[in-house]
């Protein structure tokens, strides 16, 4: 069975770059200890686009769809009118598209 591709398309505007990737560089872990979980890159634009892209690559749908329903939905959602009254942070993209792949080809250096 072929691995399966999710890419988040983040648009992230230019003074919100620096927030984004700090937010990923401290989420370190948090998909790698998921079942089924292969692969995970943080694409950052170099010239044309104000788009970010998030790479990942599952053993399968369905184990994306159990990483997407347990670990990181808890981890996206905020306590609410938890302790504190803390807010959960704005969001740093201010737009969201998830595009679906299945692998029909790789390959690796030699």
């Amino acid at each position: 069975m072929p691995s399966v591709v999710k890419i988040n398309v983040l648009t992230v505007p230019a003074e919100q770059r620096e927030v984004l990737e700090q937010r990923f560089a401290s989420r370190a872990g948090a998909v790698e200890g998921s079942d089924g979980f292969e692969w995970f890159e943080l694409l950052r634009p170099l010239e044309g686009t104000d788009q970010y892209l998030v790479y990942t690559r599952w053993r399968s749908e369905e184990d994306f769809q159990n990483w997407m329903n347990g670990s990181m939905k808890a981890a996206h959602q905020g306590t609410a009118g938890g302790e504190g009254g803390a807010e959960r942070p704005k969001p740093a993209a201010s737009g969201s598209t998830l595009w679906s792949f299945e692998v029909v080809q790789q390959a690796s250096p030699k």
